[in-house]
């Protein structure tokens, strides 16, 4: 096993020992084996998805905890990516896709009849692979999804962009700027800032979809940092194909193959030694 991996996991290991909460998982799920407790606040229950004929994931059941970093990590075109965007019910932009079984946030179904979609993505933010802020200031950008939902009073827009910022660990850098095209500012900066805006509206959980892949270490050294400060607000889904970065920052990994969920367990039992021999396999570098 790599040594810079365990060495990162050993750290780690004593962050999760101060800080991760008890309560039971799902011990009938053989790819959540793991005899540490946890506070789920994602779950996701016999899941099937397709898109039109083409099924992408297979019976996927797990529990994601509340106010950690969970990565889902596998080879491309495992359905990884595909998961994360119907947390948040992305996908249904889609023709011609279904599902069967479930996805609850706290319990309540995000497929509820009585639930909005627009209410179920102000509870989860979403950051993209690639930054996308619009052709806009940074204080517009920010305050895109408040002034959609109709805030008009300027002091809250104000706060909101500040606390935002501060948040994305972007305000220092930009706070006399805010007026400039946000299209202005640097690769890693544009992440940021695309972070502060999803969580604007202070939502309950935060997805990532490889938010790191088109980005220098240095940047994608700030965003891990930022990932790490803002667990203590919000729970976060990480997709990643960096095993590095995956052994780094999480505190729960999910290792799909195929569109099958292999093995769900904390982070430093994957890397280190895993149930499952795919896993180990594929964390090791065996394939993939």
């Amino acid at each position: 096993m790599n040594d810079t991996i365990e060495l990162n996991l050993e750290k780690k290991e004593r962050v999760m020992i101060d800080k991760t909460p008890s309560v039971k998982t799902n011990k009938s799920n053989t790819a959540q084996s793991s005899e540490e407790t946890f506070s789920a606040c994602i779950q996701v229950k016999g899941y099937h998805f397709y898109y039109g004929d083409n099924q992408v994931l297979f019976d996927v059941n797990f529990e994601m905890p509340e106010r950690q970093v969970t990565a889902i990590i596998g080879p491309s075109g495992c359905g990884k990516s595909t998961l994360l965007r119907n947390i948040n019910r992305m996908n249904e932009l889609i023709d011609g896709v279904r599902h069967t079984g479930d996805i609850l946030i706290k319990g309540q179904s995000v497929y509820d009849p009585a639930l909005e979609v627009t209410e179920i993505r102000k509870r989860i933010g979403m950051v993209f692979q690639k930054s996308n802020p619009f052709p806009k200031s940074i204080y517009e950008n920010i305050i895109y999804s408040l002034r959609m939902a109709g805030e008009k009073k300027k002091s809250v827009l104000d706060e909101a962009v500040e606390t935002g910022l501060k948040a994305a660990a972007l305000w220092d850098e930009v706070k006399d700027r805010l007026e400039d095209s946000a299209l202005s500012l640097s690769g890693g900066q544009m992440q940021r800032l695309c972070i502060a805006r999803a969580i604007a509206n202070q939502p309950e959980i935060l997805l990532m979809d490889e938010p790191c892949s088109a980005l220098d270490p240095i940047a994608t050294a700030k965003i891990e940092e930022l990932i790490y400060e803002l667990k203590k607000d919000f729970t976060i889904v990480i997709v990643t194909h960096n095993m590095q970065q995956a052994a780094r920052i999480s505190d729960w990994t999910a290792f799909f193959y195929l569109g099958k969920l292999i093995e769900f367990n904390n982070t430093k039992k994957i890397f280190v030694n895993p149930d499952q021999k795919q896993t180990e396999d594929y964390v090791t570098g065996r394939f993939g």
